[in-house]
């Protein structure tokens, strides 16, 4: 061959190498992460394809991807809630990506109730709130994050307690009208401890314990999701109703303040208007003020994205005082004095606390440390109901036992606690004491683990959480009469305290080569729980009267006794797998599985099915199905109290006996077990347009056994058992009640939120709206063999009232509706909220099962002799909020305004027609509590600085 065909090969096979290898030369591999540019979350079930070759793959949990493209190739990603986005290559091997959200609340990202990593809102198969605390908690007067939630999620309610023996500062809160404690409460997607408190009296929820939402500084807090729809299959006992997932904040190199003042204004009911009675305690014309401040700050740590985030809250704010001033009864909307409780209204509190939250990822990238906690301290002062010593009003009744008297039966006065009040007709004045309940309660939290990836992108998260609270009771400016001369006036009356550590370890993986993407999750979790009831001060609970006649221990509120002292712990272990398939492009299937064996009552096992079909590219399908349970909690099983009780005007002393006590034995009450549900769902969302979005959802919820309080038993009841009146007899106690699982209940509802957020130029506007239809039945009462003897045994049970509680968790309707409005530095907010008709009733002032709430009745002012149910119809009625802000500058942020500008009041808690049977309601007042609150108009002003 001649060097010039040699010549001519050669150039040849160049000509024919040279693209070849230019094209292999360009392809890469390129991997990267992909976050919400809001959030900083990250993305997984996202489609990141190469444009040229067409290829593509999913983001894994993590947010990561992996892919092979040229140089010079673009990224094109997709996802419905998120803009379209391409991103050339440009030579590089690390992409990373930040996709942002086209409507900023609705398309957010969520993390509960999936383990696939998160999805945009509108995308999950039930319904998830977002409520960013950034949008939510600056243009209203609502310092604390319960306040605020109960305006924001269409199902979520609590009532403000007033009086109510430490429920007036742990606001239980519920979702779907179901028990406070059938809603779990996570961190940053990890199990958040309980209170030690349980509501044993004056407040719904009667029977239940919960988590203390307002123990977390609202601003360490990034935003809130609320999944409404049952998740014991997911995430264990409490998920019966839904979950709570409190995201804490992550930012950087940002400092954020905010102080703000509020007061009330009510020019209506405040007592400072009424002085001239000379019967009510009383404040300033504006009362309840609130101070607050809260901060937050972060800085980085390490070279791979590390940072540590630090907040804190501290608020103050005084007591209120309300009661109907017009004593005419002439007058449509007059009440007699009340003497039931003559400084009514909410307590004053102090309460500080911080947050940390912390993550170190590790040199390679795949590994990271996390962990997060914090403390909180709450004093609050609330006052008790009414002591009289003469009882000169027809409607009191004298009371020296309560009272510290000398040897001949004469009244020790203390001016700087007792108050004289004027009696009707000339009467002499009465001398009156109003007892003090105090509280502290100390609650603190910590969590941490370690999360990564192993193997062929599999992952893995190990962690543990540790919580623990402590309620603290005091009596104050009170007496134990039995010691005459002798009492103190303060009173250390002993508590509870709960803890509860937390190992969990989760693994999973994306599959994109099965269907459209499969995320499988399995996972174990250990949880160990201890609670502890100690006794106060021997002075709080004795009675050192020989002859008995003076009134045994503190008044207000008695102290926990050596034989109420309890020490009790239990450990359960769990699995659980947790699966998500995309089948299609538009069909997604999930389910779960999840086994927990507990060490006081066994084994439970739940299931649940979820999923989601897209019908069009803006219109989503999507319903559940599930079982569920809420394990006993150790505060149920092993409480035990005795306290004074108001009812009827009658005042008695009441055992509340621990499972295991004898009188409960006694009464025939069995073991408590757990609660058992059944849910299903069914919705849909529909995103007509880029800034409007329509989710709508129905749910049916179906709880067998709630576990309730009972109603009481009376030492004199000789239709009693035997075994039973002589057990309450020897251990002389008046009444006596217990827990049990009492209740079958069904909750139907239906969920509607609209969302429409627009900006443009220089405005913007967005008008929301979040209501909630619900209706709740009692399916079955569970009354036990030995009480189901009579009509009277099983109404004792539980009682007429009593269910009227259980069915009043939730109003029938609640609607939201908020209209924002900005132009440049200004911006105005008008919410509406309007809660629905409730009704509720009292214990009965007449008939011969007065004061027992069975079938309770009063007598007419005009006929005492004609009786007519003793039923509190609160309308429905609707409140208003209105603020206005300015940009002072750049940072520095101002609002001011008010809620419930107009006024508004609940309806009055009495008979139409026999207002002289008035304050016989739970909370002693003229109105029992409900969710719209009676303080009236709440003014404001706040700064929010951030730099």
């Amino acid at each position: 061959m001649s060097t010039r065909s040699l010549n001519r090969i050669v150039f040849l096979l160049l000509c024919l190498y040279v693209p070849f290898a230019a094209a292999y030369a360009q392809k890469q591999r390129i991997t990267g992460k992909v976050t919400d540019a809001t959030t900083g979350v990250p993305l997984e079930g996202i489609t990141v394809r190469v444009k040229l070759s067409g290829t593509g793959t999913l983001t894994g949990k993590e947010g990561t991807y992996a892919i092979e493209a040229k140089t010079d190739d673009v990224l094109e990603l997709s996802a419905i809630g998120f803009k379209p986005l391409s991103v050339p290559v440009n030579s590089r091997t690390v992409v990373d990506i930040q996709l942002t959200s086209t409507v900023s609340e609705l398309s957010q990202v969520v993390l509960v109730g999936t383990r696939s990593g998160g999805r945009a809102r509108i995308e999950t198969p039930v319904p998830v709130d977002v409520i960013s605390m950034s949008q939510t908690a600056y243009p209203t007067a609502k310092m604390d994050l319960t306040a605020l939630l109960n305006v924001s999620a269409p199902s979520f309610n609590y009532n403000k307690q007033s009086g109510s023996d430490g429920a007036d500062q742990i606001d239980l809160a519920t979702l779907r009208g179901l028990g406070p404690d059938q809603t779990l409460v996570l961190v940053n997607g990890k199990r958040r401890h309980q209170t030690a408190f349980i509501a044993v009296y004056g407040t719904r929820g009667r029977g239940n314990s919960g988590t203390d939402l307002n123990a977390i500084p609202e601003a360490a807090i990034d935003r809130v999701e609320i999944l409404r729809d049952g998740a014991s299959a997911q995430y264990g006992s409490d998920a019966i109703a839904g979950v709570i997932n409190i995201i804490l904040k992550k930012e950087v190199n940002h400092l954020y303040v905010n102080a703000g003042y509020a007061g009330y204004y009510d020019h209506k009911y405040n007592t400072h208007f009424g002085q001239d009675l000379n019967q009510y305690k009383s404040g300033g014309a504006i009362d309840g003020n609130a101070v607050s401040v809260g901060l937050s700050y972060g800085v980085p740590l390490g070279k791979n994205g590390g940072f540590l985030n630090f907040s804190g809250n501290f608020l103050k704010q005084g007591k209120t005082y309300r009661q109907v001033l017009d004593t005419n009864l002439a007058n449509k909307d007059a009440l007699p004095i009340n003497v039931v409780r003559r400084s009514y209204g909410d307590a004053s509190k102090t309460t500080g606390g911080g947050m940390l939250n912390l993550e170190l990822p590790f040199a390679d990238g795949k590994t990271t440390f996390y962990a997060f906690g914090g403390y909180n301290y709450k004093f609050s002062d609330a006052y008790a109901y009414s002591r009289h010593f003469n009882g000169n009003n027809p409607s009191s009744s004298g009371h020296p036992d309560r009272f510290p008297t000398d040897a001949n039966g004469n009244l020790i006065f203390y001016p700087d606690i007792m108050y004289p009040v004027s009696s009707p007709g000339g009467a002499a004045n009465d001398t009156v004491f109003d007892p003090h309940i105090q509280n502290k309660i100390r609650d603190w939290s910590a969590a941490a683990g370690i999360k990564g990836e192993f193997g062929n992108d599999w992952t893995w998260d190990l962690s543990n959480t540790i919580g623990r609270n402590d309620f603290h009771f005091y009596g104050d400016k009170t007496f134990n009469a039995s010691m005459g001369a002798n009492t103190p006036t303060h009173f250390d009356d002993g508590g509870f305290s709960f803890l509860q550590n937390t190992a969990n370890l989760t693994i999973g993986k994306a599959f994109s080569g099965v269907a459209h993407g499969l995320n499988l999750a399995l996972g174990a979790e250990y949880r160990y729980e201890k609670y502890q009831i100690y006794a106060g001060d021997a002075a709080s609970y004795t009675n050192y009267d020989p002859t008995f006649f003076k009134a045994t221990g503190a008044q207000g509120f008695p102290g926990y006794r050596p034989s109420d002292e309890v020490d009790a712990n239990r450990s359960n272990i769990a699995g659980f797998v947790d699966a998500e398939l995309d089948v299609t492009d538009k069909w997604l299937i999930g389910a779960a599985v999840r086994a927990e064996n507990y060490s006081d009552f066994g084994f439970t096992s739940n299931y649940k099915f979820a999923t989601r079909y897209k019908v069009t590219s803006n219109f989503n399908l999507r319903g559940s199905v599930s079982t569920g349970f809420r394990a006993p909690s150790l505060q149920q099983i092993n409480f035990s109290s005795q306290y004074t009780n108001v009812q009827g005007g009658t005042i008695t002393e009441v055992k509340i006996a621990p499972n295991s006590n004898s009188i409960t034995r006694a009464a025939g009450i069995p073991d408590l077990k757990q609660e058992k549900s059944v849910n299903a769902s069914l919705g849909f969302t529909w995103k007509p347009l880029s800034a409007l979005s329509v989710t709508v959802d129905g749910y049916l919820v179906k709880v067998k056994d709630r576990i309730v309080l009972s109603g009481q038993f009376s030492a004199s009841d000789t239709t009693l058992s035997p075994e039973l009146y002589q057990t309450l007899n020897n251990l002389h106690i008046d009444n006596a009640q217990f827990f049990a699982n009492a209740v079958n209940t069904t909750n139907t509802g239906v969920d509607i939120v609209i969302d429409y957020n627009k900006r443009w130029a220089n405005q913007r506007f967005r008008a929301l709206i979040a209501a909630n239809f619900q209706h709740m039945k009692i399916d079955k009462i569970n009354v036990p063999e030995k009480l189901n003897d009579s009509y009277l045994h099983r109404k004792s049970f539980f009682s007429d009232r009593e269910e009227r509680f259980v069915l009043a968790s939730a109003p029938p309707v609640k609607i939201g509706l908020n209209l924002d409005y900005g132009i440049n530095k200004f911006g105005v907010s008008a919410h509406v909220t309007y809660f629905g008709k409730v009704e509720l009733y009292g214990y009965g002032w007449s008939g011969d099962l007065a004061g027992s709430g069975i079938n309770p009745v009063v007598g007419l002012d005009s006929d005492p002799d004609k009786l007519v149910p003793e039923l509190f119809k609160y309308k429905g009625k609707a409140v208003t909020d209105l603020a206005v802000n300015y940009k002072l500058t750049k940072q520095l942020n101002w609002f001011v305004g008010a809620d419930n500008i107009f006024n508004v009041h609940p309806s009055l808690g009495v008979v139409d027609g026999a207002r002289l049977s008035a304050y016989d309601s739970e909370s002693g007042g003229a109105w029992d509590a409900v969710q719209m609150g009676f303080n009236g108009i709440r003014l404001f002003t706040r700064f929010v600085l951030t730099l």
